[in-house]
């Protein structure tokens, strides 16, 4: 079995009671259903950079790119205490081996994106990124990250659980050493699901593979994650998944019955139609995959991207 994905998250999305106001925001799907397959490293940065639960509420202020951390009333900078927690904390969690990070959205520390911030006439824009989100995603610009407003969307929660999944499996891959057998490997068992997402990444990581051998082991795997995170971080589309889909057909060809055929058909037509989810077209791949055993499509991550339990296809 492989390990738990280990994930980053905002303490209070676990129901600890570390806002400002002493509440929490718990999600019961990020801790009940995707927990089952995580194991998670909460993180509250106004409380673990010393600021007492309760305590004045915070917004951000002045230029978005570069805002200044405010409280509300009193009006206290504490724009260089964050940063200087923001800096040490980013170091400490490179140990952690994070495959993923869940932000609490719109919070002047957390937000991933679409902050409020005010300026000096009190009015606010959504242009900000919190200030300890901004650092780890400059700190790990290649691990997904996601808020937990956002992942309210059923095509970004399925993108995001998918990436976390993808990037588990990587770390696993890199562990069983930076070959150019087990790049080729991880390449070929992921082709279909890249394909779903971007046709052009698929392309350059296809090139890429081809000429391993003119890079180093680092540069070449460094280079090949690039491209991966990229690539899968660009959302699947229902017409990019259907031509995925007849891509797959297209192995059956001599294999399938015409009745079986037929009904293949039908069913990837009513998911370009969306009169049914993806789940039902992959439902009878994974079908026939099992019957007829065709040899590249055993090992294809897009029939299999994240366990079924979680139901993400039932909704995309």
């Amino acid at each position: 079995m492989q390990s738990k994905i280990r994930l980053g998250i905002s303490s209070c999305l676990m129901g600890e009671k570390v806002r400002y106001d002493g509440a929490h925001k718990f999600n019961p799907f990020l801790v009940n259903t995707l927990g089952e397959y995580v194991d998670y490293v909460p993180v509250c940065p106004e409380y673990e950079c010393g600021l007492g639960i309760p305590r004045e509420a915070m917004r951000l202020e002045g230029d978005p790119d570069a805002p200044r951390l405010m409280t509300n009333r009193t009006k206290v900078d504490l724009t260089k205490r964050m940063l200087a927690w923001c800096r040490k904390r980013v170091g400490e969690l490179e140990k952690e081996d994070l495959q993923g990070f869940i932000f609490k959205s719109r919070s002047p520390s957390s937000g991933m994106e679409r902050v409020k911030v005010y300026n000096d006439k009190g009015m606010p824009v959504q242009k900000g990124v919190g200030l300890f989100a901004r650092a780890f995603m400059d700190h790990f610009p290649l691990i997904p990250v996601e808020e937990d407003g956002r992942l309210n969307d059923p095509g970004l929660r399925e993108n995001f659980i998918e990436r976390i999944f993808a990037f588990r499996d990587w770390r696993e891959t890199v562990k069983g050493g930076k070959t150019r057998a087990n790049l080729i490997g991880f390449h070929s068992r992921y082709k279909l699901l890249l394909l779903s997402h971007s046709e052009k990444h698929v392309r350059e990581m296809g090139r890429l593979v081809a000429a391993a051998k003119e890079y180093s082991p680092a540069a070449l795997y460094a280079k090949y994650l690039e491209l991966f995170s990229a690539g899968l971080k660009l959302k699947a589309t229902v017409k990019k998944n259907v031509n995925v889909l007849q891509h797959i057909m297209g192995f059956f060809k001599t294999l399938l019955s015409a009745d079986e055929k037929q009904e293949l058909l039908e069913v990837i037509e009513q998911y370009k139609q969306r009169y049914i989810p993806l789940i039902g077209p992959i439902t009878l791949l994974n079908h026939y995959v099992r019957k007829y055993e065709p040899a590249y499509l055993l090992d294809q991550v897009f029939l299999r991207p994240h366990p079924v339990e979680l139901a993400l296809r039932n909704h995309v």
